[in-house]
């Protein structure tokens, strides 16, 4: 079965271009030209991932991509942006985007980083890892992505759980910068750096419960998960 893409855009022109593009290089692509209406899609269908415009009526892709990972919070997420949104590159991030391509851009461009996101998607599908991490007081369902200190438990993004789990893979090691943005954002670009450091915050405020659990900075290196 092709891998089935859910493409919002609308601009009509673009669109149906990308649409007609993803399709004749084998994917499934449905075109929705409005957040609203690709979201009432997203709830009753299946996909393996999503391209999102940023600014789109009725919900824009910001919101679109929140409610998305509300609903399914693996699936991988790219968008599409002008250059003069740049700003919201790293909300787009936040929001819990795998990716982003700024418009123009060549359809070679898209390709690659679509086929980049899955292979690494299926990669990890195949990679055993624990399924369950003590860290202090805390334990860490890998599997389910949950995050439990006593009687609070944390639902963690599909980011937030791959990022936490390399940690805990180099725990009391440092863990390279460059190595976690190429295993969990492919590129190790600038906006990409700028995510992870959004995504170490989250963690480092999910941890804060118990004193003995630290994510140290590594001045020049990375980062180190110290429990």
């Amino acid at each position: 079965m092709n891998e089935r893409i859910l493409l919002a855009e609308d601009d009509c022109n673009l669109g149906l271009l990308l649409k007609d593009y993803l399709t004749a290089k084998g994917y499934e692509t449905e075109l929705f030209a409005d957040g609203k209406s690709a979201l009432d899609n997203f709830a009753v269908s299946s996909y393996n991932l999503c391209i999102l415009d940023i600014m789109m009526p009725e919900m824009d892709g910001l919101t679109l991509a929140w409610e998305i990972r509300e609903r399914e919070p693996s699936i991988p997420i790219i968008f599409l942006t002008a250059k003069s949104q740049q700003e919201n590159i790293i909300e787009g991030f936040r929001a819990g985007a795998d990716d982003y391509i700024t418009k123009p851009f060549s359809m070679e461009e898209l390709l690659y980083r679509i086929e980049a996101i899955l292979r690494r998607a299926k990669s990890k599908e195949t990679v055993k890892k624990d399924d369950k991490y003590k860290l202090g007081g805390y334990i860490f369902d890998n599997q389910k992505q949950i995050l439990n200190y006593r009687d609070q438990t944390i639902k963690l993004t599909t980011k937030e759980s791959e990022l936490l789990e390399l940690l805990c893979r180099h725990k009391n090691e440092v863990l390279e910068r460059n190595y976690a943005l190429r295993n969990i954002w492919i590129d190790d670009n600038y906006f990409n750096a700028r995510s992870m450091d959004v995504y170490i915050t989250r963690l480092r405020k999910y941890l804060k419960s118990d004193p003995s659990v630290k994510i140290q900075n590594v001045h020049g290196r990375g980062y180190k998960l110290i429990c």
